[in-house]
């Protein structure tokens, strides 16, 4: 900034282009268009630039839950993360992207990156935030995150009067795992998709089954909401979270 204060002192204007455009994570929700916030519904469709995250077939679900709300005229860039249990190759990934969301900034335009649910929990905005704060204005827009969506379609409360809510990653080592949620009062299970046969075995162990609900999709076309003891063997729900609450029938 300080080159833009010196201009100014010699008498110069600045330009629209010579400004600074700010990146903004907006986080769009679980999956129902309907819970975006306004304020994040206002950048995404003035934003004239877009960025959001692609699996390997070039989908995105944060794309895909704000479709109506993106200009036509607005530039799209996804950006590929691989999933690999290896850090290197996303961190090459969000280096790249960095470097690519920053060029648009200093041009004096404006930057969205759209995050599923919300930007700061569990988020890929993170690392980006990371490595581009240092230079540039980040401002963070929070969305509702799966875990307010799952307690409401499950119909149960996260956590009620003196209740400690933990928040637990199946990918987990099943002895931390246990470890976890040996004492929990209650509890939600994230990340949950390929790991499920070992979170079910680890809750049966417990005695937390008959306290536990999976909710499958929450918000979007399809969910499904099951305990999870109905839940057949052998299923592997994907974009699925599981919801422990013990004060089930105090609350």
């Amino acid at each position: 900034m300080a080159r833009y204060e010196a201009a100014q002192g010699q008498g110069f204007m600045m330009s629209e282009a010579q400004k600074i455009g700010t990146l903004f994570g907006v986080g769009v929700g679980p999956g129902d268009p309907e819970l975006l916030t306004l304020k994040g519904h206002r950048l995404i469709s003035s934003s004239p630039v877009i960025v959001y995250p692609v699996n390997g077939r070039g989908e995105s679900l944060a794309r895909d839950i704000v479709t109506d709300a993106i200009s036509p005229d607005a530039l799209e860039l996804p950006i590929h993360v691989p999933m690999k249990t290896a850090r290197e190759p996303a961190q090459v990934a969000y280096d790249g992207a960095a470097d690519e969301i920053t060029t648009h900034l200093d041009q004096g335009r404006d930057v969205v990156f759209l995050c599923a649910g919300d930007p700061f929990f569990y988020g890929s905005f993170m690392y980006l935030f990371q490595r581009i704060k240092k230079t540039h204005q980040v401002s963070v827009i929070p969305g509702v995150t799966s875990l307010t969506a799952c307690a409401a379609a499950l119909e149960q409360p996260l956590a009620s009067r003196d209740d400690v809510l933990s928040v637990i990653p199946a990918t987990l080592p099943e002895d931390r795992l246990k470890a976890e949620l040996a004492d929990i009062e209650s509890a939600v299970i994230v990340k949950v998709g390929r790991h499920f046969e070992k979170v079910r075995k680890v809750l049966a162990e417990l005695n937390l089954t008959t306290y536990a609900g999976i909710v499958e999709r929450a918000s979007c076309e399809g969910e499904k909401i099951t305990p999870l003891s109905d839940m057949p063997s052998g299923e592997r729900p994907y974009f699925s979270t599981i919801l422990i609450y013990r004060g089930a029938e105090t609350w």
